[in-house]
């Protein structure tokens, strides 16, 4: 077995309740853009001066997302093609964000990272089992891939 069904298979084993898979739908992709928040938020004018050809995406989001992608690029080339649709999502948001709301990207994505944590940790204590991430960190970049897998099965894609 492929070691990305053992994660998937293994993070799974905790997220079996319902209400827990709903609230994991709404809040991991809500965690995981309110962490490419904050760290677009970090001022970056080092990496601007050094990659000034892609303007506001020249900060450490992105730089912090390439790592991310090699991560899932270990794992399985579908899945990492599908997390970079979403990591560039969240990219474009945390940039109109920031130009919306000027220097209140950061308190907008903690507002949502301690939101979310508290319904995660209320649908596992709904499940009467602890997060999988408690176990092993990793499991944190495993929770976005998790609801993917589900969405490539849906649409007939081999992850």
């Amino acid at each position: 077995m492929r070691k990305i069904d053992l994660l998937l298979e293994e993070y799974g084993e905790s997220h079996r309740n319902e209400t827990n898979k709903l609230i994991h739908w709404v809040c991991v992709p809500a965690i995981f853009f309110s962490v490419v928040g904050l760290i677009f938020s970090i001022p970056s004018a080092f990496l601007m001066e050094l990659l000034p050809f892609i303007g506001n995406f020249a900060n450490w989001a992105t730089f912090a997302l390439l790592f991310v992608l090699i991560y899932y690029l270990s794992l399985s080339v579908p899945l990492t093609l599908g997390m970079l649709l979403y990591a560039s999502f969240c990219l474009a948001l945390a940039n109109f964000l920031q130009i919306l709301f000027p220097g209140k990207l950061g308190l907008i994505s903690i507002g949502v990272f301690v939101i979310a944590w508290i319904l995660q940790f209320y649908g596992h204590k709904i499940e009467g089992k602890k997060p999988s991430f408690l176990k092993d960190l990793q499991f944190l970049l495993i929770g976005p891939a998790w609801l993917l897998h589900f969405i490539y099965k849906r649409i007939g894609i081999a992850y």
